[in-house]
């Protein structure tokens, strides 16, 4: 589904929870640039179409819905055989998730978020929408802590032949009210119940009923009444235990008959307000079931009495059964009644007397003291309890970090007088609250985690090792293995990968190979070449590869540069300039310049030639 575009819209990116009857993904829509979640309903359930209008009546009805507290529902399609809903994205957890995480929360937190579940219904009820399914996987909660109620609508087409046959909506049997359970009329009193147990949930940290068959734990919604809140975890107010007990009484009469009579409740709690809810306690209850039991005795101590005392006057049966009733109440049957009165107390006398005769032997002892039977074996206590003279009762099971069959509390508690033949209620761990291990082979990393923490698991070590088949940063395995059953603290060890193992591969040696060649052989080997020349003078060198700059292996896809030689004409040498002489360094003192001769002599005659005198004209 990843990748698919509903209504030329909506991109599916990534599957972020699945349910009984839908999964839910993340998706981009590509209109209004934001991020949304698409809920598509599962292809068995696409084949009814009788659901599949319900699923778009219903969720429809909730888009109507306006309110802070409630998932805003944008769009509702069908494309193909794929029916979808979207809705808002929200960042944060589901409330199953942050009670997992943290056991159980503070009263003060828990208050908070039951007034926020309590506006939206408070608003689905004045729209006339019933939930049906309030559990903690329904809500979310952001990060900001803003509590947000999801599947409004759905839960209620769920009533379906089609669904009611699924085993995933039987994972909601916990929070269902007695009247689902017994498929009776349901109204708005049915979400304060489901409201009740998830509250119930958040300050104690499990269930009030639990069994390892959901037909059981509905029997249990219907028949076994509940252990108070407080007994659990003392540190809740007596206001708050009271009004979680008043909004899961069995019978619809007793509890909240409005939303918002729960909300001011709760409204007066969060500011710490005294005040007194009437609710019928865990005593209330149990001489509520005895009732019949004594009417049945008293009725047939009548009878007798009247039968004994009756009037052999009285022929008439129809007659002689009036004149019993108007004879109880005659005053002239007073001497009567203090006949019988004489006798019970003769009675009481006797047992006295006796007690006393045989007290020392134990044999009507009136007290004694439940033993401490916690962290025993179911075996070990009962007979530890009987021994007591008391009377075993095996209350239930309930899901602890204690060893399967250990007694994990009793009511009374350990230590408490109680009377001889009373009976001892003992709840039995039936291990640790199971979890489905997620399946993250393939995810990435950061991905895996998020879904791990998510499901309430804890992120073991993370290995790393090369696969040829899973990308690198994804997930190869996990152990324990998807979709086993793990307990809440189970750590999740993960296997990621490194992507394919990369071998060095032999290069090849070019060196003394012509440039051209060498390029060929080492990119045909997968190489990535480069070259760099060097001058040479000798022309026989010239283009031959002087060396390279890997040899012996590498990585496919190596770099290696080639070193070649490229011929270049020498340059003549330049003749040598001659040296210029060096100047006559000057004398340190310049010679005087020479005096005229002051009186200078003609030059004498030339000596005439042959004793004759010269003539120029010649």
């Amino acid at each position: 589904m990843i990748g698919t575009m509903l209504g030329n819209r909506y991109e599916l990116l990534e599957k972020i929870g699945e349910g009984g009857m839908a999964l839910v993904y993340k998706a981009k829509c590509h209109l209004l640039n934001r991020f949304v979640a698409v809920k598509i309903l599962k292809n068995q359930y696409s084949n009814d179409s009788e659901f599949v209008e319900k699923f778009k009546r219903e969720a429809t009805a909730a888009a109507s819905l306006s309110d802070n507290n409630i998932v805003d529902i944008y769009d509702v399609g069908t494309q193909g055989d794929i029916n979808y809903i979207v809705m808002e994205y929200i960042k944060g957890k589901t409330l199953k998730q942050i009670i997992v995480q943290n056991g159980k929360l503070n009263t003060t937190r828990a208050v908070n978020i039951a007034i926020q579940i309590s506006k939206a219904l408070a608003c689905a009820h004045k729209n006339n929408i019933i939930h049906r399914d309030i559990k903690p996987h329904n809500i979310m909660v952001t990060d900001e802590g803003v509590v947000k109620v999801t599947d409004f609508g759905i839960a209620k087409a769920s009533n379906s032949v089609t669904i009611t046959n699924s085993s995933k909506v039987m994972g909601s049997v916990h929070y269902f009210s007695p009247e689902q359970a017994k498929g009776s009329f349901v109204d708005c009193r049915t979400d304060i119940y489901s409201l009740g147990i998830v509250i119930y949930e958040m300050v104690t940290g499990r269930v009030p009923y639990d069994a390892d068959s959901p037909v059981s734990v509905a029997l249990k919604h219907i028949q076994e009444p509940v252990v108070p809140p407080i007994e659990i975890n003392p540190d809740i107010p007596q206001s708050l235990n009271k009004l979680i007990l008043k909004a899961i009484e069995k019978e619809p009469v007793k509890r909240y008959q409005d939303i918002k009579d729960m909300l001011a409740d709760l409204r007066r709690i969060e500011k710490n307000q005294v005040f007194n809810i009437s609710t019928s306690d865990l005593d209330d209850d149990m001489t509520r079931v005895m009732d019949p039991i004594v009417t049945d005795d008293e009725d047939k101590k009548y009878d007798d009495d009247d039968y004994d005392e009756e009037d052999e006057d009285e022929e008439d049966e129809d007659d002689e059964a009036d004149n019993r009733i108007i004879k109880k109440l005659n005053p002239k049957n007073k001497k009567r009644i203090l006949i019988a009165a004489l006798g019970v107390l003769i009675v009481v006398i006797g047992a006295v007397t006796g007690y006393f005769a045989f007290g020392k032997s134990g044999a009507f002892a009136k007290e004694t003291t439940v033993p401490n039977v916690v962290g025993m074996k179911q075996d070990e206590a009962k007979k530890a309890i009987e021994n007591k003279k008391l009377k075993f009762v095996l209350a239930g099971k309930e899901k602890s970090n204690k060893p399967e069959g250990t007694v994990i509390k009793t009511y009374p508690a350990s230590g408490a007088k109680v009377k001889v033949n009373s009976e001892v209620r003992v709840s039995v761990s039936s291990g640790q609250d199971t979890l489905s291990v997620p399946n993250v082979v393939g995810v990435d990393l950061e991905s895996a985690k998020d879904i791990i923490k998510n499901s309430g698991l804890k992120v073991g070590n993370i290995s790393y090792r090369h696969s040829d088949s899973v990308q690198s940063g994804s997930v190869i395995s996990q152990d324990p293995q998807p979709d086993s059953n793990a307990a809440s603290n189970t750590t999740v060890s993960l296997v990621v990968s490194n992507g394919a193992e990369v071998k060095n591969v032999a290069v090849p040696n070019v060196t003394g190979k012509s440039v051209g060649e060498a390029y060929s052989i080492l990119s045909g080997s997968g190489f990535r070449v480069s070259k760099s020349a060097v001058a040479t003078s000798d022309r026989s060198q010239d283009g031959i590869v002087s060396g390279q700059s890997v040899s012996g292996s590498a990585r496919p896809g190596a770099a290696i540069n080639l070193s070649y030689y490229q011929y270049q004409e020498p340059k003549p040498e330049p003749k040598p300039e001659p040296k210029p002489e060096p100047d006559p360094k000057p004398d340190p003192k310049p010679d005087p310049k020479p005096q005229p001769d002051p009186d200078p002599q003609p030059e004498p005659n030339p000596p005439k030639q042959d004793g004759g005198t010269t003539n120029n004209n010649q």
